[in-house]
């Protein structure tokens, strides 16, 4: 997560080999038409961010809007799973110990205990995950309308507003304003805007969602703060600031002008454009490899943000172009990136980058990826992004929380042999485990938007949305991975004329069907697209859609013998036997599996490229699983994010 925890990972081997950056142009590319990464016009021959930057709001008009939060409803399956286990997590983190390190660092009493990991007294990152569970307990109450929840997010607000008026001129944190200090001296310290920003943000998503108005006050003293501290500070010098790692301040400051239509606050977030970073990406440059990963994708979400409260093309290819890169370029299988949190080696060199560590694919790194789609999806509409997030959002997200604990993964190792490892109770408090009770928080967010004349469906899982201004309540019935195919029934008081946009995802290869109250469409649409239904819809009418689906295969682009196997959008991990020997040690409170003090010998798979699928067939039973036939010792298979207890191989050689 940061440069003091990198060390402790030898993550200075990465920022070495990353000293001599591959670089590629996006001409030298080729398309992936998997992606949906628009790369407009020309390429730019001249740094986009060479010159000044100034703000001027001219709001870009989104395609599409998400519903509230508070009208989408998931309703069984591993979404309302992962969901309840996070709210049970929730439940039990006790309030004074969250704001205990604030109290401290004001000089207020207290007598709670100190939480321990990332949250322990003496840890520069303390006060970070009291922001994120903040944003939990909003979007918690959100999601479910819990009322507990709420109200201890209105207790930490209170109470962190108590601290910032102790400590006055704004000024919150649970550790001292040495820290910033050290900071603009370009002394050694554990990214203290990192942490703010997640305060910051987690005040805004207490005022917008659970309409906390004191939120917002204390949320705008932290900002004036941050003003009055950077504003003095040069250009060439706030720019060196900025290769220490900064969360994504921009991103806060820019959503904050957006609520208060304060534009000033919009300025001081463009103080924090990393122009070394952004102008490669303007330029359609890889130039990530070296680059520490979580610490930049959300400076490209903040880019995002900009494009869409000022219009400025600049931000929006910053963010075009990386998102498509990423996503194309530098993610495994699983939809997931990084390697010991950072890009290793040049692009489209995966199977290179697996060998150099079992430490993949870190959590952060998807959540903020998703979060990143969002917004790249409702500037077009196009169904191709939500090809990616399923992706992620079903193999990387849904398999890394413990629905028995509601404990959540630091990296989700991908390397032969690997095991899933998890954060302790009260003794982790990883970035990861911030963004993971965001995560499992907020998992009806993206399931269907909406523009005037329609609404589109974009993953499938048990669920109901309610469209207030067409008066109409749409659920969702399916079993979806389990079984190939979902319903959709219509509750409405009178009849209603809209588009309904069912996607057709990337994997549906072998063609889908959809009926309309129990009669066939004649036509269907292609993958990576949407099928649109334009009628006066009624109540009780019904649409059944089948995808059908198949075990393919997917190979490394640098090594077409390194292959994964997938049914559907499912990966499939093969079992390779129980982690009960390897002691509670190496599963919990680990950030990854240590495969150097438990080495495992992974067979090669039998079978020639793309026919490799045909070795794979389904197992008896109900339960979704497979296993390899005509291979000296055959193998079970199951999806990759059911997958727990268990050593697994994800990626195979083909022999």
């Amino acid at each position: 997560m940061s440069n003091q925890q990198l060390s402790r990972r030898g993550f200075a081997a990465i920022l070495a080999a990353g000293s001599a950056s591959g670089t590629m142009l996006a001409q030298d590319i080729p398309q992936n038409t998997s992606n949906a990464g628009q790369r407009r016009g020309p390429r730019p021959t001249m740094e986009p961010f060479a010159e000044p930057i100034t703000f001027a709001r001219a709001e870009v008009p989104s395609k599409v809007q998400p519903f509230p939060m508070t009208d989408v409803r998931v309703l069984s399956g591993p979404c309302v799973q992962a969901q309840q286990a996070n709210l049970g997590y929730l439940h039990r983190l006790p309030v004074d110990r969250l704001v205990r390190n604030f109290r401290v660092n004001a000089g207020l009493e207290t007598s709670a205990a100190p939480l321990g990991g990332w949250e322990a007294p003496d840890c520069e990152l303390r006060g970070h995950f009291t922001g994120h569970y903040l944003s939990a307990c909003a979007l918690m109450h959100s999601s479910t309308g819990d009322k507990d929840v709420k109200a201890k997010g209105d207790a930490i607000v209170d109470e962190l507003t108590k601290c910032q008026q102790k400590l006055g001129g704004g000024y919150l944190s649970a550790f001292p304003t040495e820290f910033f200090d050290r900071l603009n001296a370009r002394k050694r310290v554990w990214a203290p805007y990192y942490t703010v920003h997640k305060i910051m943000a987690g005040l805004l998503d207490m005022n917008q969602r659970c309409g906390n108005k004191q939120a917002l006050e204390t949320l705008e003293g932290m900002a004036q703060w941050v003003d009055k501290w950077s504003a003095p500070i040069p250009e060439e010098h706030m720019q060196d600031i900025l290769n220490t790692e900064y969360g994504g301040m921009n991103e806060i400051l820019y959503n904050l002008a957006a609520v208060t239509g304060d534009d000033h606050y919009a300025a001081v977030g463009d103080r924090f454009t990393k122009k070394k970073f952004f102008n490669p990406l303007g330029l359609r440059r890889d130039e990530l490899r070296g680059l520490h990963v979580n610490t930049h994708i959300p400076q490209v979400i903040g880019a995002a943000r900009r494009y869409e409260i000022s219009g400025d093309e600049r931000f929006h290819d910053v963010a075009d172009f990386f998102w498509y890169e990423v996503t194309s370029a530098r993610a495994y299988v699983t939809g997931g990136t990084s390697n010991g949190e950072g890009w290793r080696v040049e692009p489209r060199r995966l199977a290179a980058e697996l060998k150099l560590d079992a430490a993949t694919t870190e959590c952060c790194c998807a959540y903020n990826m998703l979060k990143l789609t969002r917004h790249l999806y409702q500037w077009t509409a196009d169904p191709r992004y939500f090809d990616y997030y399923e992706r992620t959002l079903l193999n990387h997200r849904l398999g890394t929380i413990r629905s028995d604990t509601g404990a959540t993964m630091y990296y989700l190792s991908i390397v032969p042999g690997a095991w899933k490892t998890f954060n302790s109770e009260f003794d982790s408090f990883w970035c990861c485990t911030g963004t993971g009770v965001e995560e499992y928080s907020k998992l009806n967010d993206s399931i269907y938007f909406h523009d005037a004349d329609g609404i589109y469906v974009n993953l499938f899982t048990p669920s109901q949305v309610q469209w207030a201004a067409k008066g109409v309540t749409l659920r969702q019935n399916t079993a979806f991975p389990e079984q190939p195919s979902t319903t959709f029934t219509v509750k409405t008081a009178q009849p209603a004329q809209f588009a309904m946009h069912l996607r057709v995802p990337w994997w549906l290869t072998s063609g889908g069907s959809v009926r309309v109250n129990g009669k066939p469409l004649e036509a269907f649409a292609g993958p990576g697209s949407y099928l649109t239904i334009v009628r006066k819809w009624h109540d009780g009418d019904r649409v059944e859609m089948a995808l059908p689906m198949r075990v393919h295969v997917e190979a490394m682009p640098d090594n077409n013998r390194e292959v994964a196997f997938l049914y559907g959008p499912l990966v499939l991990a093969g079992e390779l036997g129980s982690t009960e020997g390897l002691g509670p040690k190496a599963i919990i409170g680990e950030l990854g599996p240590d495969l150097k003090q438990h080495p495992l010998e992974v067979p090669g798979i039998r079978a020639a490229g793309r026919e490799a699928a045909e070795c794979m067939e389904r197992a008896e039973g109900a339960e979704l699983a497979f296993r390899t036939k005509g291979q000296s010792s055959n193998l079970r298979f199951v999806p990759f994010n059911a997958v727990f207890d268990e050593r697994y191989s994800v990626y195979w050689s083909l022999a």
